[in-house]
């Protein structure tokens, strides 16, 4: 019994440390440029970091910074079996590009199972639920034996996301959390694609501006936010991985 609470103020304290640690290096992680703050986190948290992907084009950015400053570059997407075959295609180009194999995590259940159990197209009704099933629960189960993920997310993509810091603890799922382009803003990132001649998602020039699962995106207009195109007719705006916005 006193091994097992030692153990466990051991790692109370571990815990304590690690977020003063983070706190005290968010100034400087805020003057850091990307490539300056991914060769830190790779140094400090080594192969149990990874950069969780959605492809899009700040993803892509991402890759490809991390491709030439971290050590045992580590890259997972979340495979909801729902994903367009652009954004398949993509996956393959970017792993022959870098020579890296993407880390593919899928739900528990298959499309198949999920209709089973919720009903069909659940996506329509729920999506809060299906987004929680295909996404918010694999990834909890992937950076699950990870000290530290790597986030593509920007502070102009929504006001929720205005207040993200390049370096924080995401309390929501228990590790550390970077967002090396957050005060990147997206004509940057399509420069950088553009002068590295990167490659990218397709559906972009057919007036995708965010790409997710192929029921809950579509084209946005003239006029519209870059992120109307995604789960249309429903008042939510994230799939729930950046619990804190």
């Amino acid at each position: 019994m006193y091994r097992c609470e030692r153990e466990a103020q051991m790692q109370t304290d571990t815990m304590k440390d690690l977020l003063r640690e983070i706190e005290l290096r968010q100034d400087q992680a805020e003057r850091s440029s990307a490539e300056q703050l991914l060769h830190w986190a790779s140094e400090r948290f080594g192969s149990r970091m990874a950069i969780a992907s959605s492809f899009g084009g700040d993803a892509v950015v991402l890759i490809d910074i991390a491709a030439r400053t971290v050590k045992n570059l580590r890259v997972f997407t979340l495979d909801t079996d729902f994903l367009f075959p652009e954004t398949y295609e993509l996956i393959e180009r970017v792993q022959n590009k870098y020579g890296i194999q993407v880390e593919r995590t899928r739900p528990s259940f298959s499309p198949r199972e999920q209709a089973a159990r919720y009903g069909d197209a659940l996506w329509s009704r729920e999506p809060n639920l299906c987004c929680h099933i295909r996404k918010v629960d694999p990834f909890k189960a992937k950076v699950a034996d990870l000290d530290a993920w790597v986030s593509g997310i920007r502070r102009d993509q929504t006001s929720a996301r205005s207040k993200a810091k390049k370096l924080e603890w995401d309390a929501h799922f228990g590790l550390v959390k970077l967002n090396p382009l957050a005060d990147w803003t997206s004509a940057q990132v399509w420069d950088y694609v553009r002068m590295h001649h990167l490659p990218y998602n397709t559906l972009h020039d057919r007036n995708y501006t965010s790409v997710g699962c192929m029921q809950c995106t579509r084209p946005v207009q003239l006029g519209e936010d870059p992120r109307a195109g995604r789960w249309t007719g429903f008042k939510k705006t994230e799939c729930g991985l950046h619990a804190s916005e």
